[in-house]
């Protein structure tokens, strides 16, 4: 689940939780930000470095610890977070083994055009004007880097499914899964 944080990727991500489970599926829920890097390779060029946002997320021990456990072949083993995003410190959270038939679904931002395999990838997209008009003040730095994933990811391009959300009274959603 793909988005910025003005569409509340995890949000959407944790609504999932309930309809999954009354219909017998097992749901785990796994924050992109506790997979990002250690805040001394992060924040290396300051706080607020568009160019450094774009690689945040240490994707490589994203799928070693979640998503290649969980794929064909994978031990079914797997480590729910990694760093917690405040305080930079290990979350220490003990593995957990996913049952058959659970779903686990990965939430954050920036998540795709980095080769992880995801099963479906659901991308939130949300227009340069309505990031802009919706996202906290405090946040307006990234709001660069969040254009330039649009230009050279094409996540609208690479995501099986696209929630369009610039209304949020009104989402409307393009499905390029089969059947």
């Amino acid at each position: 689940m793909d988005g910025p944080v003005c569409a509340a990727p995890g949000a959407l991500a944790a609504a999932l939780a309930e309809p999954l489970r009354l219909r017998g599926r097992p749901f785990d829920h796994i924050h992109a930000d506790t997979f990002w890097r250690d805040a001394s390779l992060r924040l290396e060029f300051g706080h607020q470095d568009v160019d450094g946002l774009l690689t945040w997320l240490d994707a490589d021990a994203l799928r070693r610890e979640v998503l290649a456990p969980l794929g064909p072949g994978g031990s079914r083993s797997y480590l729910p977070s990694l760093r917690d995003p405040v305080t930079n410190r290990a979350t220490r959270e003990p593995a957990k083994h996913a049952a058959d038939g659970t779903v686990v679904v990965v939430s954050g931002e920036l998540l795709l055009g980095l080769g992880l395999p995801f099963d479906v990838s659901v991308h939130i997209a949300v227009s340069s004007a309505a990031r802009g008009r919706r996202f906290d003040p405090a946040h307006a730095w990234t709001l660069p880097a969040f254009d330039r994933y649009d230009a050279d990811v094409r996540p609208t391009e690479l995501a099986d499914v696209v929630l369009r959300w610039d209304d949020l009274r009104h989402p409307a959603m393009i499905n390029r899964l089969p059947g």
